[in-house]
């Protein structure tokens, strides 16, 4: 998101985060309001395109969102989506996209009250992995002419009783409702919303054998001091890399692999 938007946004993730500070709030309550709110916006582009009109006034558009959402959510959840209808968005889908995060960071919150944040986390991560190696589990899971109910419990079998309760109602939410995006780049977005609920970064740390608690801890300190932020480490085990580690914090790659120094020597000896 650009501009507008992206402010429009940050406003709302604040007034999210003021209504589940508060205890009376359901935080997973109102994760599931808000994602059915992003699956209509998403369906009706009309509706959607009026409720981020610049032209028409932000009361009037919060109040046509209060109608509609009425009998249909909470007071928590109506309240939130039509402060952020009275917002400027740069487009149209941006909406319905702010309130999809909204979703997550609120299921999300849900985890981190109970105290389980950081095992959503590394479910999520460890959940991508193995995706990505199983081609089959991933046609299964993207196939557009699959109902989003025979998805839905396809992962429930895969989910249901061995991961967290957010874990799967998360990873269920962006495998039967996409909306356009890849798996993969879903997943990405729920780790990247996961790791700012505690104002840090997420590193992928791939290694050819699983890291010591020590080796973690000095790792993790290591790349705290580097980017100025806590840091949230994903391992990940690959015999391939040989020795060594390989660090990536976004689209920067740190390689200290041994696998890479050989490569960098083949370069150098055919050159």
């Amino acid at each position: 998101m650009n501009g507008a938007s992206r402010e429009a946004l940050a406003a709302a993730r604040e007034r999210l985060d003021a209504l589940t500070d508060n205890t009376s709030v359901d935080a997973a309550k109102l994760a599931g309001e808000l994602a059915a709110v992003t699956a209509l916006l998403d369906r009706e582009v009309s509706l959607r395109r009026v409720l981020t009109d610049p032209s028409q006034a932000g009361e009037a558009k919060a109040g046509l969102a209060a109608r509609v959402l009425s009998g249909q959510v909470g007071g928590e959840t109506a309240d939130l989506v039509s402060g952020m209808v009275r917002a400027r968005w740069s487009r149209s889908r941006d909406l319905v996209d702010a309130i999809e995060v909204l979703a997550d960071t609120a299921d999300l919150t849900a985890a981190q009250q109970a105290g389980a944040l950081d095992d959503v986390e590394d479910e999520v991560f460890r959940f991508g992995r193995i995706v990505s190696s199983s081609t089959e589990l991933r046609a299964a899971l993207t196939d557009r002419v699959a109902t989003a109910a025979a998805k839905g419990e396809l992962l429930r079998s895969l989910l249901g009783g061995k991961a967290h309760a957010v874990t799967e109602r998360i990873i269920v939410r962006l495998v039967t409702q996409p909306r356009g995006r890849s798996l993969e780049a879903g997943l990405e977005s729920i780790s990247k919303v996961a790791a700012e609920r505690r104002d840090r970064m997420v590193a992928v740390v791939t290694s050819a054998v699983p890291l010591t608690d020590q080796q973690k801890q000095r790792l993790g300190g290591a790349l705290a001091k580097l980017y100025g932020r806590q840091m949230h480490l994903n391992l990940d085990v690959d015999p391939e890399v040989l020795g060594g580690i390989q660090v990536r914090v976004g689209d920067e790659v740190i390689n200290g692999t041994i696998a890479e120094r050989l490569e960098e020597a083949t370069r150098r000896m055919a050159g």
